[in-house]
């Protein structure tokens, strides 16, 4: 074996090796757009098989509640609140119920550890799981939204506004589900704690608003779901004030951001734990 002299060596491999001691460079950060299409797309495929069965219980139970609704109601506001209730509601059993369940899951067995370790923008996660659990409201939502303006003999000239109230409303229940699963210490209690947010949008949603107390009437302008309800109830009438109607939707695209802000806060929480 012969032995070389490290001066005649070549400039190059000195530098490698003096490189090589040094800490590797990481790679860029994904950018928000892309990882959130990807975390979308990712979600979107999971969830597909698992929740359909799961849509078509919200979209029964909500097209029950309006059958049962049918014997005590007959129509004028208190239908129009009924069947807008009940179209958001299964908005509401997806979004805001199911999303708790899943990020209560997920923090309990590890799993956010997974997305911690890709090089992802926290917001991303959250708004992609929280997009797509809200794309598989809008068949249920859709359907419900027909049958009860059929059975009430309500007007389908305005049912275009859901393009409006399903994302709206969407993002505000399933930011405060995605806050509720991830600040929950165990699991069981964001399975109850999305249940329980499911049944106020059930009973503070869909009974019409005039034989509540007061008391319950202010707790029901806390939910986000109530905006959404409000501004589809509106567009029932013969000559919709659409300035009230922009307003309700306003005030949910205002939760919706300030839910999805308390999610991704509560994602960054409980991913360094």
């Amino acid at each position: 074996m012969s032995v070389v002299p490290a001066d005649v060596l070549p400039g190059g491999v000195l530098a490698a090796g003096d490189g090589a001691a040094g800490p590797a460079e990481l790679g860029p950060r994904a950018r928000l757009w892309p990882a959130l299409a990807a975390v979308y797309r990712a979600q979107l495929s999971r969830a597909r098989v698992a929740r359909i069965p799961l849509l078509f219980v919200a979209t029964f139970q909500s097209v029950g509640i309006m059958i049962l609704m049918r014997g005590v109601v007959d129509g004028g506001g208190e239908a129009r609140a009924v069947v807008a209730g009940s179209a958001v509601l299964v908005v509401a059993f997806v979004a805001l119920n199911l999303l708790a369940q899943y990020f209560g899951q997920l923090r309990g067995s590890g799993g956010l550890d997974h997305y911690a370790t890709l090089p992802v923008p926290p917001a991303a996660v959250v708004l992609g799981a929280a997009g797509a659990y809200a794309s598989f409201t809008v068949p249920g939502t859709v359907v419900t939204a027909v049958s009860g303006c059929l059975l009430f003999g309500l007007p389908l000239a305005h049912l275009w506004i859901l393009v409006a109230v399903i994302p709206l409303a969407g993002a505000a229940l399933a930011g405060l589900g995605a806050a509720l699963g991830l600040l929950a210490p165990r699991p069981e209690l964001a399975t109850l704690l999305g249940q329980l947010g499911m049944s106020a949008a059930l009973l503070l949603g869909v009974l019409p608003a005039d034989r509540m107390p007061q008391a319950v009437k202010l707790a029901r302008d806390l939910l986000p779901s109530t905006y959404g309800v409000e501004a589809f109830a509106r567009t029932f009438g013969d000559h919709p004030d659409w300035a009230y109607v922009l307003g309700d939707l306003a005030v949910c695209a205002g939760v919706g951001v300030v839910s999805l802000a308390v999610a991704t806060w509560a994602y960054r929480r409980a991913a360094v734990r």
